[in-house]
């Protein structure tokens, strides 16, 4: 009984990792760090300082998201020191709770200074239920707030979600080779 259990919550994620992937492929179309940050820009000018003022940051152009009662969301990005890409990452989120749908969307996670950069690109980089991200809109670089020297900020791409759950996410880094 215990294995039945688990084998239909593994067949649960993996149909909610499939419709995430299905609704971030055609919403994609081969968007890159540095379109990400101009849209920032262009959305909101006061973006261009705090980009400036970051010591770091983390891309994710496109990070898909799907969810029936149980959710999961998955992207590929790169991350930044003081403007120069130093190696690329991957987020994983899952969210147990009222919930249902798929939707895509663009993450920055910005770093106040070396030390928060260099938590983040140990590896295992988890944040929890408690940080929050803030929706990019026209004044969103005024509401920026570092929490332990991270604060976040999406920008929604398409799809539809109606959510009401607890999860975190988790992040591993890889840095480039160098020659």
């Amino acid at each position: 009984m215990l294995a039945t259990r688990s084998l239909r919550r593994s067949r649960t994620l993996l149909a909610i990792l499939l419709v995430a992937s299905f609704i971030a492929a055609p919403v994609s179309a081969k968007e890159d760090a540095a379109s990400v940050i101009r849209k920032f820009k262009e959305k909101d000018p006061g973006f261009e300082k705090v980009f400036a003022d970051a010591y770091g940051y983390a891309i994710f152009p496109t990070v898909g998201k799907g969810a029936i009662g149980i959710g999961a969301a998955r992207g590929k990005g790169e991350v930044f020191e003081q403007g120069v890409l130093i190696g690329k990452s991957t987020l994983t989120q899952l969210t147990v709770g009222f919930q249902l749908g798929g939707q895509a969307y663009s993450e920055v996670i910005l770093f106040k200074d070396k030390t928060a950069l260099d938590d983040f690109c140990r590896g295992n980089f988890e944040f929890n239920a408690q940080v929050s991200a803030i929706a990019l809109t026209a004044r969103a670089s005024r509401d920026i707030a570092y929490n332990r020297g991270v604060a976040i900020v999406t920008m929604g791409k398409g799809g539809l979600m109606y959510e009401a759950s607890v999860g975190g996410q988790k992040f591993s880094f890889k840095p480039l080779k160098s020659n």
